[in-house]
C-alpha cells in the first residue's frame, strides 16, 4: 500500500463466494484507510486471511464505499491505536493527533510513522481511531491548544492595499 496523498476512510463489506454447502455466507466489514477504492479492497483482503478461512479467489466484496466525516469543520483530539512491524519486531502504539477529520489523523500518523520510526506503510495497521475529550488527552503537543484563552502572535503583517502606490517615502508599518 502506499500513502501518497490523503487517506480516506473506506467501508468494505466481503463475504465468501455462497456455495451449495454454504448458501448464505456470513458478511464482514472492516473500516480501511486507503488512497482509493482498489487499495481499500486489496487491504481488506490481506486482513481477513488474517482472521478468517477466506482469501479472494474464494470470496467477493459486496460494497465499498466511502465514509465521509461527519463534522469536518471542528477540531477535535483523536487517540489512533496501531501495530506496526518494525526492524527488530512487532509493536503495539497509542498516539494523539489534532485534526479536524479522522481521515487527517489518521493521514498525519502514517507520515509520523514514516518520518519517525521508518515504517513503510503496508507495515502499519491501524486497529482503533477514537475523538478523545480534552480531559483524558495525554500527549503534550495536543494538551497545549486545549487552553481556552489561546492566541497566536500575528507579527510584521504588511497591510497591501489595492490603489496605493508601491514605492512611497514612508516605511510601512507592520506592528499592530
Amino acid at each position: 500500500m502506499r500513502a501518497s496523498g490523503k487517506l480516506r476512510l473506506y467501508i468494505v463489506i466481503g463475504r465468501k463466494v455462497p456455495t451449495e454447502k454454504e448458501p448464505k455466507p456470513v458478511p464482514y466489514r472492516m473500516r480501511i484507510f486507503a488512497t482509493d477504492t482498489v487499495t481499500a479492497k486489496s487491504r481488506f483482503w490481506y486482513f481477513i486471511r488474517q482472521l478468517k478461512k477466506m482469501k479472494k479467489g474464494s470470496g467477493e466484496i459486496v460494497s465499498c464505499k466511502r465514509l465521509y466525516p461527519k463534522k469536518p469543520l471542528t477540531v477535535k483530539n483523536y487517540g489512533v491505536w496501531i501495530r506496526y512491524d518494525s526492524r527488530s519486531g512487532t509493536h503495539n502504539m497509542y498516539k494523539e493527533y489534532r485534526d479536524l477529520t479522522e481521515e487527517g489523523a489518521v493521514t498525519q500518523l502514517y507520515r509520523e510513522m514514516g518520518a519517525r520510526h521508518r515504517a513503510r506503510a503496508t507495515s502499519i495497521q491501524v486497529i482503533k481511531v477514537e475523538v478523545v475529550p480534552d480531559a483524558k488527552c495525554r500527549r503534550p503537543h495536543v494538551t497545549q491548544f486545549h487552553a481556552k484563552d489561546l492566541k497566536f502572535p500575528l507579527p510584521h503583517r504588511i497591510n497591501r492595499s489595492l490603489h496605493s502606490p508601491r514605492f512611497t517615502t514612508t516605511r510601512p508599518l507592520t506592528t499592530f
